[in-house]
Formats: structure tokens, C-alpha cells, sequence
């Protein structure tokens, strides 16, 4: 539009007063409107203008150049203060020659996607530990930058489009809820060797039973070990029992268990009484005695494990696997959330989980140990276990587990399906009364 023709306010009021519906859109970019304003507020020697005039051009400019009424004062304002110049409006702002320099690199993404992908994406704040272990601790110099990450940044870039092109595939884990009877709630005062014990049954196929995990955590330092059987009558459990309290190094003084007739019945009480450990059960109506147990069942049996039916003849290289790879892994190499108890001015128990808190239960029974809170099977324990943990990162601990369990796995998917009604015999196949008996006489000889 030429209107280089409008020289005087009443021309403008007549050009207002006639196209009041009339708005302009044509500008390229804010320099042709800025020139535009430079030339009417020139023509119109708008300093010298009174009040009404001056407001007569400032609606004129509105309608013509689209501005609003405060960026139109505050761009007259500036083209006053400076129209003794060549160019009294310039733009004051233009992009950044060079972009803000990211802090956590390329590198760094595909360093967390591969913690994740060797821990299974365990929770932020334990993933965070690890991160810092691998510097402070193994001194790998790539997680530099990751030792100081914080737990809400993390899940920022788990959510970036680095890391999702890398790991797009997230299974969250599902709860499991079975109903528990208890009769008592052992109370270790910050002792170890108060272990909660649960099974877990890997389903049914066809009306054939699959295996059975047997969790076993300790209350206080969370020392967990996986063992895998049969069946959960006393012929499979009984023997598997010396293998679960092998694994332990501290001495075992309280089991908790629910109300299962696998756990609460006279073989496994005689031997808990012959070996001084005190065997509670659970309360009714308190389903949170056993929920360290249950808790277990869910971030590490079924995460790892799944829920497909395993056939009952795998028990054997499932507990090899649990024994060699998976058990020390948990234990040396896995953190753990720790609560921290506050009791309120009413004398209530709550407990807080915060990040400082995060630590696998080797930590943990360090820190047990200087408060002479656990008593160890041998004096040289704790030291073969530091150096065990030393040998290798957490990364290569879990990926080492990972490598292993897809081995595992592997031997599932080869096995024929018309194998299933021929399970192997357990290789506890004696009877009760016999192995009863060596697992008595093991304890006796304390050769575990």
C-alpha cells in the first residue's frame, strides 16, 4: 500500500473512520514495519505534535503495522531517542552466533543406555549410585561427567530423544499381591541374620507344574540369595535350604516366613531349633511383615525371570546360574533402597527413602560391620568379599549376569515341548527323613 499520499491528521482520521475493519499482514519481517514507522512519524513531525494528534498517529500505526499499543510506545519511545540517526529503529536482539553447550554429550547418553540396559532400568536414585561408583570407585574416567548427574536430570534424559532412539522399549513391572497370614513380626534391632524367606512359582502349562524361587533377604542389609526347585514339598526344599544358608555370610539368627506348609512344618522347625535360629510366622491382618520378601519376588524374580512357564527340569541350571552369576551380582553389585526411620512427637515410626541412602548390601554390611551389628561366619569374610566385589565394575558385573541369563534362556527356547510330561527327577529325589538327616549333619560339621 502507498500512503505516502496521507500528509496531514485529518486525512488520517478520514482513513480510520473508513476502514475500521481493515488490518495489515503484509510485512516480510519486523525491519519493513520499523522502516515504516520511522517514515510517518518523520512526515508528521511527531515531536512537535499535540496529545489528540499524537494519539491520532499512534492508532493509525496500530492498525497499519499490527504492533500492540505497548510495543508501539515503547518503539516510538526508542525511534525519539534516536532519530538524528541514519537508522533510528534497529532490532536489538538477533539469534546466538554459537548454541548453549550441552553438559551431558552424546556419549553420555549412550554410557546410561548402556547401564540401563545391563541393570534392566532399575529406579533413578540407584541407577545415579552406580553411575557414581564407576568413577569414585573403579575409576572409569567416561562417567566423569555422570558421577555428579542428578536423580531428576536422569529421568530428563531417559526421556530425550538420544536416549528413546537408543532404548525405546520399557516394560514396567508388575505388582504381586498375595494374601499373607501372619502370627509374628521378628524385631533384629538392627542385627543381621533376620532373613524373610518366600517362594515364587514360575506357572502352569498344560496342568504341569514349573519351577519354584525361593527368595531369601536379609531384613536389615538386604543380602538376598535365589535358589530354584522342583517343588516346594520337604523332598526338593530341604536339601536346597543348606545351599541358601551357605550363601549367607553371617550367621542366620531369626527365619520369617508366611504360613505356607512348605515352610511351617516339623522337618524344617527340628532343624531351625537344632541350629538355634528362631522361626516366626507371619500376623493376620499385617501383610507387611513379609513385604520385604514379596518386594523381592517382584523387582528381581520377576524382572529377570518373566512370567513364562519353565519347565520343572530347568531347577538345576537355573540354580547353577543363580549360584555363580546372579547372587553375587545382587549382592555386590546391585544397589538397594535403605529406609531411614523418624519417629514423630506421637511415638509413630515413618520411614523416609532419600538418595543418600542408596547402597548394595556389601556397603551395607560394612557399615554393619564397624557398628558390630553382624556377625560374620569367619573373620576373613568381609575381606574376600571386597576384594570379590573389586575384581570387576558394576557394568561388567551386569553384564556379565545378563550375558549369562541369555544363555539361560536360550537352553529354555531349545528344549522340545514333548519333553514336558518326562521332568526330570529332582536330585533331592531321596526321601525327607534322609535329607533331613545330611542337612543336619552339614550343620553339625559346619562345613558351610
Amino acid at each position: 500500500m502507498d500512503e505516502s499520499k496521507l500528509c496531514t491528521i485529518e486525512q488520517i482520521e478520514r482513513y480510520l473512520a473508513g476502514n475500521s475493519e481493515v488490518e495489515f499482514s503484509g510485512y516480510e519481517n519486523d525491519l519493513e514495519r520499523y522502516a515504516h514507522l520511522s517514515r510517518v512519524l518523520k512526515r508528521f513531525d511527531y515531536p512537535r505534535r499535540n496529545k489528540r494528534e499524537r494519539g491520532v498517529l499512534l492508532a493509525y500505526l496500530r492498525r497499519t503495522s499490527g504492533y500492540s499499543r505497548a510495543q508501539l510506545t515503547r518503539l516510538v519511545a526508542r525511534w525519539h531517542a534516536n532519530r538524528k540517526a541514519a537508522t533510528p529503529l534497529l532490532k536489538r536482539y538477533s539469534a546466538p552466533v554459537a548454541p548453549f553447550k550441552r553438559k551431558y554429550l552424546a556419549a553420555d547418553i549412550k554410557l546410561l543406555v548402556e547401564m540401563d540396559k545391563a541393570n534392566d532400568n532399575v529406579c533413578g536414585p540407584a541407577t545415579a549410585h552406580l553411575l557414581k561408583r564407576a568413577y569414585q570407585t573403579y575409576g572409569d574416567e567416561r562417567y566423569q561427567r555422570l558421577a555428579s548427574l542428578s536423580v531428576s536430570h536422569l529421568y530428563n534424559l531417559r526421556k530425550s530423544a538420544g536416549y528413546q532412539t537408543q532404548r525405546t522399549h520399557f516394560t514396567k513391572t508388575h505388582p504381586v499381591r498375595n494374601p499373607i497370614g501372619v502370627r509374628k513380626a521378628p524385631r533384629p534391632n538392627g542385627r543381621a541374620g533376620f532373613i524373610r524367606v518366600d517362594s515364587v512359582h514360575q506357572g502352569d502349562l498344560d496342568g504341569v507344574k514349573g519351577v519354584y524361587h525361593i527368595t531369601c533377604v536379609d531384613e536389615v542389609s538386604q543380602w538376598q540369595v535365589e535358589s530354584c526347585v522342583q517343588g516346594i514339598s520337604e523332598a526338593f526344599l530341604l536339601p536346597v535350604l543348606a545351599l541358601v544358608m551357605a550363601q549367607f555370610p553371617f550367621e542366620i539368627v531369626g527365619f520369617h516366613s508366611d504360613n505356607g506348609s512348605e515352610y511351617i512344618n516339623t522337618k524344617v522347625a527340628k532343624l531351625l531349633s537344632k541350629l538355634h535360629i528362631e522361626q516366626t510366622k507371619s500376623r493376620a491382618r499385617h501383610s507387611n511383615d513379609n513385604a520385604l520378601a514379596e518386594s523381592k519376588n517382584a523387582s528381581v524374580v520377576r524382572k529377570h525371570m518373566g512370567y513364562s512357564h519353565i519347565p520343572q527340569k530347568h531347577a538345576e541350571p537355573i540354580n547353577h546360574f543363580y549360584q555363580q552369576r546372579f547372587n553375587p551380582w545382587l549382592n555386590l553389585h546391585r544397589p538397594s533402597m535403605f529406609s531411614t526411620e523418624i519417629v514423630t512427637p506421637k511415638g509413630k515410626i515413618i520411614k523416609r527413602y532419600s538418595h543418600k541412602d542408596v547402597k548394595t548390601p556389601l556397603e551395607c554390611l560394612v557399615l554393619l560391620d564397624n557398628q558390630g551389628l553382624v556377625n560374620f561366619k569367619t573373620s576373613a569374610t568381609l575381606t574376600a568379599l571386597l576384594i570379590q566385589s573389586n575384581q570387576m565394575t558394576d557394568l561388567a558385573a551386569a553384564q556379565q549376569m545378563q550375558q549369562a541369563k541369555d544363555a539361560l534362556f536360550k537352553t529354555f527356547a531349545n528344549s522340545k515341548n514333548s519333553g514336558r510330561k518326562n521332568e526330570q527327577r529332582s536330585p533331592a529325589s531321596i526321601s525327607p527323613r534322609t535329607a533331613a538327616g545330611r542337612l543336619e549333619s552339614a550343620f553339625n560339621n559346619r562345613s558351610i
